[in-house]
């Protein structure tokens, strides 16, 4: 029987020490953003507004998520030069750091050597891996929970395999 999958305040909620998201695509289609991506990609501005509708549920989960102490951490692999998609998530990420994310970008001809899971995902606390299935598009395919050990382990040091080689955000430059 297949586990159910915790919702991302429930997942973050449930966080002790430390929550750390890997985003290895260099494009996402998810319904949440449609409508700030167009405008983002129309004008050129992004929200960058935490109290804003589209920001306002994520700042406060990430906002009360380390206010108990637990580091947020958040890598992404991104090809270069970058996607749209990429200088959209880029321009948002203001807002990530402002609520309590640590963020780092590293570029994906440095992640060639790395071992790395197949699909976007989230561990917390070491020991719980919410994968993130994503269609062809971008759109969405839902989530999964693992919490076997072993996979746990190959997350973890994924994760701080792609941090370590990372560039902090405030340093990571678009052209």
């Amino acid at each position: 029987m297949p586990q159910s999958v915790p919702t991302f305040d429930e997942l973050l909620d449930s966080a002790v020490t430390s929550a750390v998201h890997l985003e290895m695509r260099d494009a996402y289609g998810v319904a949440s953003e449609a409508e700030d991506f167009a405008r983002w990609h129309e004008i050129g501005q992004r929200d960058t507004d935490p109290g804003s509708a589209y920001w306002a549920p994520w700042t406060a989960l990430v906002r009360r998520t380390v206010a108990r102490g637990v580091s947020v951490r958040r890598a992404r692999i991104v090809s270069e030069p970058v996607s749209d998609y990429i200088r959209y998530e880029h321009a948002g990420t203001v807002v990530n750091l402002g609520a309590g994310e640590d963020v780092r970008w590293l570029a994906r001809r440095r992640a060639s050597d790395l071992a790395l899971p197949g699909n976007d995902f989230w561990l917390i606390d070491g020991t719980v891996v919410r994968w993130n299935h994503f269609t062809g598009a971008g759109a969405s395919g839902g989530g999964e929970i693992s919490t076997d050990p072993a996979v746990a382990k190959l997350c973890a040091d994924a994760f701080e395999a792609v941090w370590a080689r990372g560039t902090p955000h405030d340093e990571y430059k678009i052209d």
